[in-house]
């Protein structure tokens, strides 16, 4: 079994993680996070995916073109949501992308990012907006995401972009 140790991270395993189906709780809130039927659906398993995006439309339609490709999917609508998925539970070792907008409210997207290249380097990060301007592109693709995609997205492209994440994080492995 191979162990990427630089994402191991002391956690306590929340029972609650394991059966409820809605967006992780906001503080007061009785949510909890989207997850996907798909890596227990008897289909081949391609890798986790955390989908970090405060428009529910997009997070289904992202939830299903991946599910349909083999992926489980974890839906937060906002920064601080994905931050406190990520330290919790068994999210962190299943958890092989992340895909996040920039424009949310709480914690947005370049804070996130900021975050999870952080806490969680070995993670690539894919940003999927719906305002294209280049100069954030380019800067965002020097500090290291894997890809820059604009809403809406082609399904083939954004599987595609997923794809390539999840390979690449697998050769960093063994690197």
């Amino acid at each position: 079994m191979i162990t990427d140790t630089r994402l191991h991270k002391t956690h306590s395993p929340s029972p609650e993680h394991l059966g409820e189906k809605k967006g992780m709780p906001k503080e007061g809130s009785s949510h909890a996070p989207e997850r996907s039927a798909g890596m227990f659906s008897g289909q081949s398993y391609r890798g986790g995916v955390l989908v970090v995006d405060d428009e529910a439309d997009i997070c289904k339609v992202v939830r299903i073109a991946l599910e349909k490709d083999g992926y489980y999917v974890v839906n937060a609508e906002d920064g601080a949501q994905a931050i406190r998925i990520l330290n919790e539970g068994e999210h962190p070792m299943v958890i092989d992308v992340i895909i996040t907008d920039i424009r949310m409210p709480n914690i947005n997207g370049i804070e996130a990012i900021t975050y999870f290249q952080r806490e969680y380097p070995s993670v690539p990060l894919i940003v999927l907006t719906g305002f294209p301007d280049i100069d954030p592109a380019t800067q965002l693709m020097k500090q290291g995401i894997t890809d820059y995609l604009v809403k809406p997205v082609d399904r083939k492209r954004l599987t595609a972009a997923v794809a390539d994440a999840v390979g690449s994080r697998h050769l960093d492995w063994f690197a």
